[in-house]
């Protein structure tokens, strides 16, 4: 098998991968709705970094020790990297609080999102340029989303709180080029103090969850830093083995699973209001994506 298709089932298979292990997230996160939100968090925050150090001491040391040292060398760098931490805890916990009120609609809708306020971003943060025809998607997303607000009667938070937070983690990374393995690592490090304070002083009760009475929570708290790390570190190989444009149209498949999910698992209601607000945002994603691959093929 020439290497260059080796490469490419690689990322296909680790991209597929990845986004179907988000899309069923909410089925991991419906498990510990006995555990608030704040408290998942933090659990989930320690013990990634339990897991991260675990695969870093293993395989990545000398990398990790060497990014510690430049971005410690690097003030800014560093202040980049404390920022994408503390936007990925806060896309967590949107996540998390969203699943266990009942509204993995809205997390679906957060993620269909997310490509439209990536392409937002990089016209207001990096000066690009924006084709008519994805001006025109931006455009319908923007209609969805004010059908929802006047239907709902306030702003979509949660929608608009994961599509932002993880837009602006992603720009944020885009200027900081460290290797996955590491960047998870970190940021998980620079917010586990916040976690930790947290779990032992604001709210100690979440300890109680260690004991055998509760053997299957303990074990879900643990899993959450595996559940975490496993797909971006899948994500990653698939973004060094992927054009852009099939990584971007297989991220459609962790929202959709989601919608799904929300439909006929948990039973979240879609009335006619949502549905044609959604149709926007869908419409607006076929723009998108007709747009992306007709600039690749004209390249």
């Amino acid at each position: 098998m020439p290497k260059r298709e080796g490469n490419y089932r690689l990322g296909i298979t680790c991209a597929i991968a990845t986004y179907i292990l988000w899309g069923v997230f909410p089925l991991y996160w419906a498990l510990l709705d006995n555990v608030d939100a704040f408290s998942i968090l933090a659990q989930r925050i320690v013990w990634t970094l339990v897991f991260m150090c675990l695969l870093v001491g293993l395989f990545r040391r000398q990398a990790f020790v060497a990014n510690c040292k430049r971005l410690w060398a690097d003030k800014k760098r560093l202040g980049l990297v404390t920022l994408a931490s503390l936007l990925i805890s806060a896309n967590w916990l949107i996540y998390i609080w969203a699943v266990n009120n009942n509204h993995v609609l809205d997390t679906s809708i957060g993620y269909y999102l997310n490509p439209l306020v990536s392409v937002l971003l990089g016209v207001l943060l990096f000066g690009e340029y924006l084709i008519m025809a994805k001006r025109i998607s931006v455009g319908l997303a923007a209609i969805g989303i004010i059908v929802l607000a006047f239907h709902l009667g306030h702003v979509p938070w949660i929608a608009l709180g994961l599509a932002l937070s993880f837009g602006l983690y992603g720009a944020v990374k885009k200027k900081l080029f460290i290797d996955p393995f590491s960047s998870i690592t970190i940021e998980t490090l620079l917010v586990s103090p916040l976690a930790l304070i947290y779990l032992c002083f604001v709210n100690p009760s979440s300890w109680g969850f260690y004991s055998a009475a509760h053997i299957e929570t303990v074990a879900l708290l643990m899993g959450t830093g595996v559940v975490t790390a496993i797909p971006l570190i899948l994500f990653s190989f698939g973004a060094n083995h992927l054009p852009l444009n099939i990584l971007g149209f297989t991220q459609y498949i962790s929202p959709t699973i989601a919608f799904l999910l929300a439909i006929f698992y948990f039973k979240e209601g879609l009335d006619l209001v949502q549905l044609g607000a959604l149709c926007c945002i869908w419409a607006a994603l076929v723009i998108f994506t007709v747009s992306e691959r007709f600039i690749t093929y004209r390249k």
